[in-house]
């Protein structure tokens, strides 16, 4: 790639003292850190825009906004009959974006990180495209981190998606005030929209550690479908084990286990130890199977 094509570049070069021994190569070396820079960026664009203009992702997007809104219209027309939560939002139409993220945190969301995280690798080395990604200036490790960046977005984009959802529905059919936490405490509004803000980066990252291990499964394959059913599988799994009493000992290595520890949030005080262990595990996933998608992908023959 000419020097001329690297955006950026001359105001790199102009701060180079010049003339200096070894000025030629300091320019190269900053030159060339550009150029790989550059190429990433515009990876990172095109990666968004395959991930969000892709009809099947509007599609899921559609399905996240509308899950807040049947679930706003069941509520309001049963009542606050039954469950103390239903009843909470009947009263007040914010506690409607912690009933959605309860529905849709066991199965819906999982789903639609899996098919994104599942195709990113995969997909591509189906359709037999990853060689020509893999001659930008950028490396493997690098393509490995913007498809990692892209799926995270994704994720932290469905989390925003329940919680605009739920925060416009639920100012449309319910009144809205001052928030009574399940602890019994009430807090005044402004709270109540940073915790579920909290409840949305919580559930946000836990995602983000469902989808690396989605980006893993999906570097050892180069059928897309394999990898988002086989990661659907793992988690489906996992929660059937999870609910097994004798494998008490075994859930807390297990991923959904902690997805619904956001509860944390609505209680006085804040039940940091739990919403802090979940992190840790979210953590540990994030950083085993980046690992292992990272040991995979730098040695995967992606020529044949």
């Amino acid at each position: 790639m000419s020097d001329a094509g690297v955006p950026g570049h001359e105001t790199v070069s102009g701060e180079m003292p010049a003339g200096g021994p070894g000025s030629g190569m300091a320019r190269s070396g900053a030159g060339a850190r550009a150029a790989a820079w550059g190429a990433t960026l515009r990876l990172l664009r095109s990666e968004l825009g395959l991930i969000f203009r892709r009809p099947r992702t509007v599609a899921m997007l559609t399905v996240v906004a509308v899950v807040p809104v049947l679930c706003g219209v069941a509520i309001r027309l049963v009542g606050g009959d039954g469950e103390a939560i239903m009843a909470q939002v009947a009263g007040n139409g914010l506690a409607l974006g912690y009933v959605a993220f309860s529905v849709m945190v066991p199965l819906i969301l999982p789903l639609v990180v899996a098919v994104v995280a599942g195709d990113a690798l995969a997909g591509e080395a189906g359709l037999g495209t990853l060689r020509y990604l893999l001659t930008a200036p950028a490396g493997r490790t690098r393509l490995l981190g913007v498809k990692f960046t892209g799926m995270a977005l994704f994720a932290l984009a469905t989390s925003l998606v329940v919680v605009v959802s739920a925060l416009v529905t639920g100012l449309l059919l319910f009144p809205v005030g001052p928030v009574t936490l399940l602890s019994g405490t009430t807090v005044p509004l402004l709270d109540g929209l940073l915790r579920i803000g909290l409840i949305a980066l919580y559930v946000t990252l836990g995602m983000v550690a469902l989808g690396t291990l989605a980006l893993a499964v999906s570097a050892f394959t180069d059928t897309a479908i394999g990898a988002i059913v086989a990661s659907i599988v793992v988690i489906l799994v996992s929660q059937v084990l999870a609910l097994v009493p004798q494998l008490d000992a075994v859930s807390p290595f297990l991923l959904p286990t902690w997805f619904q520890r956001f509860d944390g949030a609505l209680r006085e005080p804040l039940a940091t130890g739990d919403m802090g262990q979940g992190v840790l595990a979210f953590a540990a996933y994030i950083a085993i199977f980046g690992s292992i998608a990272w040991a995979r992908f730098t040695s995967k023959d992606v020529t044949a």
